[in-house]
């Protein structure tokens, strides 16, 4: 089989998993291959992941989508971040905003001058000098041919998968309607060689992308790739989401709020807001969850609350023989900072760029794999920093978090900061500086000490420097218009 030309991809499942994958592979693979999806009608997607962080923005640029059409068809909004409520104490709030926190230079990062000048007196809050957090604050969006500001999206993910077929199905890729009955696998050599439908269809390919969300039909019930578990470290396990109709104009951003067993979300759509509650249910039960998300929610719900069980975790080989699984089937760490949909997309950028024209070769596999698993560890340590930087008191779910065991990689990271005010980052990480500094700081960890490079100026020095941005930065959203009349007037559905 590691001889054999890959001519035929079968994506099995639909979803966005599945459209994604196809729209990527027939945009800059198409005329090399032929591309074959089966999905059914009768078999339900997750389909509440309806944030996303700004890396969605590059990957519509490699597709060249049109952002005004796919706003439209997906009924999406901006987002600037994201309103942490009640996590660090009840009562306590901070943003995680998607821009760069004031400038940085070679010496060092933004945040020890500003250290030094908040000890100097001539310094505000950290927001101030982050246009993207000014302006969500302030309820303002504007996008600008010349860029400034960085934004992502809110969208109807039903819908986005509806406009991705489009686009797939436009540029050669075959939908097959049917339930996938048996994968056939080749008796030496382990690798699938076709699926057989419950119809009677039999699909045929050289290789197989595995978008049957947390299943995982071929990568674990049929090639056994193995799971990692990593609820000792994540141990929400259930998410409740319903849809409900708005009740005022749609904010720029979304909001995570803290409960006693976990946290919700609000996402604002233009024709909806997406609602959820995700918890661990060692602590609380299905129905007093129920309860708390239909208690804070704004709008009459459109759906009844739908129930969704997972594991915290990795697959242990998301490549495995011919089989290369994508979205949910891959793993799962958590909905908390909106990575689900990125992680889709970077897989399938990686699979383009790493594509086994020649035939599928073990160095290959193993390429994909590491790159896989060192990313969904980062995301992993980053969602975890949220939780185990908690001082809420009485309260097992948190002091569980609190109190238990984390990975090296993240333990160094906060020392770290919590000696030194070091957020280092490496080029392929997915979360920056400045969202390490943002969210260490919101969760109440404060540094002992930071460079002092600030000390080489006065502080009257300082207080001009650091009035000078945020002057700049309130000016830019004086400018801008509110978010929901930018919606209105731009790409209202």
């Amino acid at each position: 089989m590691s001889d054999n030309l890959v001519k035929r991809v079968v994506i099995a499942g639909g979803g966005t998993a599945g459209w994604v994958a196809a729209a990527a592979l027939s945009k800059h693979l198409g005329p090399l291959i032929e591309i074959v999806l089966i999905e059914s009608d009768e078999i339900g997607t997750v389909g509440v992941g309806e944030a996303t962080i700004p890396t969605i923005r590059t990957f519509h640029r490699l597709l060249e989508l049109d952002e005004l059409a796919f706003l439209r068809a997906t009924q999406a909004t901006f987002k600037l971040g994201i309103a942490f409520e009640n996590w660090a104490r009840r009562g306590d709030r901070y943003f995680h905003a998607f821009g760069r926190v004031g400038q940085s230079i070679w010496m060092g990062d933004f945040q020890h001058m500003w250290l030094r000048g908040r000890e100097a007196g001539v310094a505000d809050d950290l927001g101030a000098y982050c246009l993207e957090m000014a302006a969500a604050e302030a309820g303002k969006f504007a996008t600008s041919d010349k860029g400034g500001i960085n934004y992502a999206y809110h969208f109807d993910a039903g819908l986005y998968a509806g406009f991705l077929r489009a686009f797939s199905e436009a540029r050669g890729v075959r939908r097959i309607e049917g339930k996938i009955a048996r994968v056939r696998q080749n008796a030496e050599t382990g690798f699938i060689e076709a699926l057989d439908l419950d119809d009677g269809q039999v699909v045929g390919g050289d290789l197989f992308v595995d978008c049957t969300g947390f299943r995982g039909l071929l990568i674990e019930q049929t090639l056994h790739a193995g799971y990692e578990d990593w609820s000792h470290w994540l141990p929400t396990n259930r998410a409740l989401a319903v849809q409900t109709h708005s009740v005022a104009p749609a904010r720029p951003y979304t909001r995570a709020i803290a409960h006693e067993a976990g946290w919700q979300w609000q996402i604002p759509l233009q024709h909806r807001v997406g609602n959820g509650l995700v918890y661990c249910s060692d602590y609380v039960s299905d129905e007093a969850a129920r309860e708390t998300l239909l208690a804070g929610i704004d709008g009459a719900p459109i759906t009844e609350p739908r129930l969704i069980r997972y594991l915290t975790g990795r697959r242990k080989q998301v490549w495995s023989k011919n089989c290369v699984a994508l979205g949910l089937a891959s793993g799962f760490v958590e909905p908390l900072e909106s990575t689900s949909i990125h992680l889709i997309m970077i897989g399938v950028t990686r699979l383009i760029q790493s594509f086994p024209f020649g035939g599928i070769r073990p160095s290959l596999v193993r390429h994909y794999n590491d790159l896989a698993q060192t990313e969904l560890e980062r995301v992993r340590d980053f969602i975890i920093l949220h939780y185990h930087l908690n001082q809420r008191r009485d309260e097992p779910f948190w002091e569980r978090c609190r109190t238990m065991a984390i990975p090296d990689s993240l333990a160094h990271r906060i020392e770290l900061f919590r000696e030194a005010a070091l957020t280092p980052q490496s080029a392929d990480d997915l979360f920056q500086s400045d969202s390490w500094l943002q969210v260490m700081l919101g969760q109440r960890l404060e540094p002992e000490g930071y460079h002092r490079m600030g000390h080489m100026l006065s502080e009257a020095h300082l207080r001009r420097a650091f009035a000078d941005v945020q002057q700049n930065i309130a000016n830019t959203v004086a400018r801008m218009p509110t978010h929901q009349t930018f919606l209105d007037q731009y790409c209202a559905a």
